[in-house]
């Protein structure tokens, strides 16, 4: 499913298709007509009533407080639409578009006193073909899951909007004041086609979400069509989705994912040891975010924890969702279980759900004791382990944004939440309702987390452990993603560890470290850290820079400057399997990659707004990273490292409360790390 054509000089607000080229009519009628739906209705077994409880919650956040101050955005109607638009595909949405508000867009007399409003359509998830495993688990969802995506995107555009000083509501099917149909139409996102709506480029069906506003904003006009305007745009020429897409997803069963993981090669074991007898479980008072919200790293860090990662107001609109889907995340406790015994078949359909919902990656391992934590993080209270089973997925951060970054500016923050966010979402969704099926699940986000999610992405074979150092490197995304994994006792087929020969890409490439903002990231070799061989980084600087960063939100420019970290075309397969296939090529591309500007900044897709929440106010910071790449520091950069680690016996003990504050000793863990067994 990769594209031909490249996409680097298309604007990241004109989204993945080509809705620029299509002509327009300002006066076409509005025709009635109902959102598409599913083809048939949801059986018994579906996950309806999970995504139910979610769309509930989500639609408590539609509306909510205006700040107290407007941000200081551009007053042209036509950069605030390119932003929203932008913000909307970052989102992940299919299609956007914005119109003015008229008084018969209103369904009641009584609303608010907008006067725009922002539209945008999601397309409905790739299904599994009758008989497929999941198949009696998706079967008839499309329409509410899409809805439920849709109330997850209308929750964070109005957020985001009242976040920089504008009224701002979300309208979803169910709970909508306004017309949806109607403004789909006016926005010039679809026509009605024999009563219902129908959208330019799409075979599958697709909802719609809105946000009303009083935030002015550029309109669009009304589709005069919705064929496609050339063969070179069903091609994808433009850097767009080509026109074969869905054709191409349909004849993939919707188990193995987008991506060929099936192609690449397993082992009994990861390519890094894993010392299980040596492994020394870990309380989450040892974090380093869990460290500085106590107070062991000071004052500074402290203050910062709560904010570092949603300083930016799109960010911050994601958090509502974030926290409160926390308390749906699931409990311990033995269900009773139920007939579902194929511990394949079971694999197969929870992957197959996994992908319908948006998951990137999906892997399977043994939740294995080793990888829970000791203890929780709020009371010190001991943490058992209770599931046998880890189902571990990766949400990509975005290629184009990640390439309009430094990696360590103003959008980094949201990059991150925003893929929190989905992974909760759909993590929270699959674990509710395989507790409905009579199976104990639960679910550990970012948010709150019982398990380490490091372990089990090795183990169910996602990636190998980086350079990078605390980062399972996926050989299709790279770097560029977050994880979510849900723990179960629904016996499950556990996928196997992955061989790619990242060991000897990273053994060669000290991209990562060159780049590194802090030097945090290790130039010399893996050394063993509590039973793990690994590129030991310095969280402690690593951590003390995201925390504190001042130019910026949160940092990901390791992420940003990976070789791996590529646009996805054909191309970069190609590059891939030649990485795999044949070793001696590899240190030739590592070098082709610096030669043609990977990692770079590319000012086509900078679309955000740099701004930062400062006492609940969105105003403009200071200065923004705009850090290029620094081919030939390798050596200054190495000769001047000095790393610390902090192994158990540096760390909190068990028990320890985030009211307790336990210093961190830098001095100890530069003596541990420079102790340290090397491993090359």
């Amino acid at each position: 499913m990769a594209r031909i054509f490249s996409n680097r000089n298309r604007p990241f607000d004109l989204g993945p298709l080509p809705l620029e080229l299509l002509p327009r009519d300002p006066g076409a009628p509005l025709a009635e007509a109902r959102q598409p739906g599913d083809a048939e209705s949801a059986g018994a077994d579906t996950i309806l009533p999970a995504i139910l409880e979610y769309r509930e919650l989500f639609a408590r956040y539609l509306d909510g407080e205006v700040a107290r101050a407007r941000a200081p955005v551009p007053a042209d109607p036509d950069e605030r639409a390119q932003n929203l638009k932008a913000s909307a595909y970052f989102l992940d949405v299919t299609l956007a578009g914005c119109c003015r508000m008229e008084t018969d867009d209103w369904t009641g007399q009584a609303h608010p006193p907008h006067t725009h409003a922002f539209v945008f359509l999601i397309e409905f998830g790739h299904e599994t073909n009758p008989g497929e495993a999941g198949d009696a688990w998706i079967r008839g969802t499309n329409a509410a899951r899409t809805d439920l995506r849709c109330a997850e995107v209308a929750v964070v555009m109005a957020g985001y909007i009242r976040a920089l000083g504008w009224r701002a509501r979300g309208h979803v099917a169910g709970d909508t004041q306004v017309a949806i149909a109607r403004l789909a139409q006016r926005a010039g996102l679809a026509r009605s086609v024999d009563g219902v709506l129908a959208a330019p480029f799409l075979k599958r069906g697709f909802r719609l979400g809105v946000v009303t506003t009083d935030y002015e904003i550029a309109p669009d006009a009304p589709l005069a069509s919705l064929e496609w305007p050339s063969v070179e745009a069903y091609m994808g020429v433009p850097g767009t989705r080509p026109g074969w897409t869905e054709d191409e997803e349909g004849r993939r069963p919707l188990h193995l994912g987008r991506y060929e993981m099936e192609r690449i090669a397993r082992a009994d074991e990861p390519t890094t040891r894993v010392l299980r007898e040596q492994i020394r479980r870990m309380p989450k008072r040892a974090d380093l975010f869990s460290r500085a919200l106590a107070g062991d790293l000071g004052e500074r860090p402290q203050h910062e924890r709560r904010r570092f990662a949603v300083k930016h107001p799109l960010a911050f609109a994601m958090t509502p969702l974030i926290r409160n889907m926390v308390p749906l995340q699931g409990g311990r406790e033995p269900l009773g279980g139920s007939a579902l015994a194929d511990a394949k078949r079971n694999a197969q359909a929870v992957k197959a759900l996994g992908y319908y919902l948006g998951a990137d990656l999906v892997g399977i391992c043994r939740a294995e004791p080793w990888m829970y934590y000791s203890h929780g993080d709020e009371a010190g209270e001991p943490i058992a382990p209770y599931h046998p089973y880890a189902v571990v997925m990766l949400i990509d951060q975005g290629f184009e944004t990640m390439e309009g970054s430094s990696g360590d500016d103003w959008v980094s923050g949201a990059q991150s939440m925003r893929a929190y966010m989905r992974g909760a979402m759909l993590a929270g969704v699959m674990a509710a309702h395989l507790r409905r099926l009579g199976h104990s699940s639960r679910v550990h986000s970012n948010a709150y987390s019982e398990l380490l999610h490091l372990p089990a992405m090795l183990m169910a074979g996602l990636g190998e452990m980086s350079r990078i150092g605390e980062l399972v490197l996926n050989p299709f995304i790279g770097p560029r993603s977050k994880s979510v994994v849900f723990t179960t006792d629904l016996p499950l087929e556990a996928d196997r560890p992955i061989d790619f020969g990242l060991q000897d890409v990273c053994r060669m490439c000290r991209k990562c470290a060159r780049e590194c903002p802090c030097n945090a990231i290790p130039f010399g070799p893996k050394v063993m850290f509590n039973g793990y061989e690994i590129w030991k980084p310095d969280v402690e600087k690593c951590g003390r820079y995201r925390l504190t960063n001042a130019k910026g939100s949160a940092c990901g420019r390791c992420m940003k400057t990976c070789p791996y970290n590529r646009e996805d075309l054909v191309e970069s397969e190609k590059l891939l399997w030649l990485s795999i296939e044949v070793p001696e090529a590899r240190r030739a591309l590592i070098e082709y990659d610096d030669a043609a500007g990977g990692g770079a900044r590319n000012p086509v897709k900078r679309w955000w707004f740099d701004l930062e929440i400062v006492d609940g106010v969105a105003v403009q910071p200071a200065a923004a990273n705009e850090r290029n790449l620094s081919p030939g520091r390798d050596e200054k950069l190495a000769k001047a490292q000095k790393l610390a680690f902090f192994p158990p016996e540096l760390q909190p003990k068990g028990g320890t409360t985030l009211k307790e504050v336990v210093p961190i000793d830098r001095e100890a863990g530069l003596a541990a790390y420079a102790a340290a067994k090397r491993c090359e």
